[in-house]
C-alpha cells in the first residue's frame, strides 16, 4: 500500500507512524512545501521516502495534514492527478467550505471530508506521536458522496489507527466545532494575552502561575499560522459563539459587581455537570 502525505506534521506524521504499525506492507511517502520537514521526517522515520505532486498517480492512499487555506487551495490539483484507485481524506477543522469547493470536480468520489478529534498545542514533524488517535473521534462528512469501494479503503486505515467514526453532515460539524474547539482556542489566547499585558514581570508569570491556568492557556501555545484560516473559514460560527461567550462572561461580572455570590455559586454549580459529560465521552 502507497500512503502519500501531504504536510508531515503533528496529525500527518503522527497517522504515517502509525500506518506504518499497523499496515506492514505499506510504504510512507511525504510531500511538504517545506524541504527541511521533508528531511526532518526521513530521519525521525516518519516517512520512508521523499515525493511530489507528481507522483501522485501512483498511491492508493492521499491524506492532505495542511492548514485548511492550503487545503483548499491543493485539493483540487491532488484530485487532477490521482490514479482510478485513490482515496483522498484530509484531516482539516472546518468541512463546510472544502465540501462545497469539490462538489462538482469529476473526481469528488473518490475524496472524503473527515476531522479526527485529535491533536496537540505542538507542530511540525518532531511533535509526531504514536498512538495519537487510540479512541479518538473520527467525523466523517458527506460520506455517501465516496465511493463506496474507497470508504471501505478509508475506513480500514481509521480501524486500523483505533478511531471512533461519527458521521455529520458539514454545516453541522462547523457549527459544533465552534463551540468545543475554536472558542477554547480563542480563549487561550486572549487569556494569555490579558496575562501577559498586565503581568509586565515574566517571573511574576513562571512562579504564580498555577496548573489551572497552565492547563488552560495550553492551546494559546497552538500555531497562528493553522488557526487564523481556521477562524476565517468558520468565521460566521465562531463569532456566534463569541457572542454567546462574551454575554456569559458579561453575566457572571454582573453578578460579581452586585455581591450576589449565591448566583455565583449556582451558576459554576450548573456548570459542574460537564465533567459528568466529559467523563461519559471518555468512556
Amino acid at each position: 500500500m502507497k500512503v502519500y502525505i501531504i504536510g508531515v506534521g503533528l496529525i500527518g506524521g503522527s497517522m504515517a507512524l502509525d500506518i506504518q504499525s499497523q499496515f506492514t506492507n505499506a510504504t510512507v511517502f511525504g510531500v511538504d512545501a517545506n524541504e527541511n520537514h521533508l528531511e526532518e521526517a526521513l530521519q525521525l522515520g516518519i516517512i520512508q521516502q521523499q515525493a511530489t505532486f507528481e507522483d501522485l498517480h501512483q498511491a492508493d492512499v492521499v491524506i492532505l495534514s495542511v492548514p485548511v487555506d492550503v487545503c483548499l487551495a491543493i485539493l483540487p490539483q491532488v484530485l487532477d492527478k490521482i490514479g482510478e484507485q485513490t482515496i483522498v481524506f484530509d484531516v482539516g477543522s472546518t468541512k463546510l467550505p472544502i465540501c462545497e469547493l469539490i462538489a462538482e470536480h469529476p473526481k469528488r468520489s473518490h475524496f472524503m471530508a473527515t476531522h479526527p478529534i485529535a491533536g496537540t498545542e505542538f507542530s511540525g514533524p518532531s511533535a509526531a506521536v504514536r498512538n495519537l488517535f487510540q479512541g479518538k473521534t473520527n467525523i466523517i462528512c458527506e460520506v455517501e458522496k465516496t465511493s463506496f469501494k474507497l470508504q471501505e479503503k478509508a475506513l480500514e486505515v481509521f480501524q486500523k489507527l483505533g478511531m471512533r467514526i461519527r458521521y455529520m453532515n458539514p454545516k453541522s460539524h462547523d457549527k459544533h466545532i465552534a463551540y468545543v474547539s475554536h472558542l477554547s482556542h480563542i480563549s487561550a489566547f486572549m487569556l494569555g494575552k490579558t496575562v501577559i499585558e498586565k503581568e509586565k514581570d515574566e517571573r511574576d508569570i513562571f512562579d504564580m502561575a498555577g496548573s489551572g491556568f497552565e492547563s488552560t492557556v495550553r492551546l494559546a501555545k497552538s500555531s497562528p499560522a493553522m488557526w487564523t484560516p481556521i477562524f476565517q473559514q468558520n468565521k460566521k460560527q465562531v463569532v456566534k459563539s463569541l457572542e454567546e461567550y462574551i454575554a456569559n462572561l458579561t453575566q457572571f461580572k454582573e453578578l460579581l459587581e452586585q455581591d450576589n455570590y449565591d448566583a455565583v455559586f449556582k451558576e459554576m454549580q450548573s456548570v459542574n455537570k460537564i465533567r459528568e459529560i466529559l467523563s461519559g465521552i471518555k468512556k
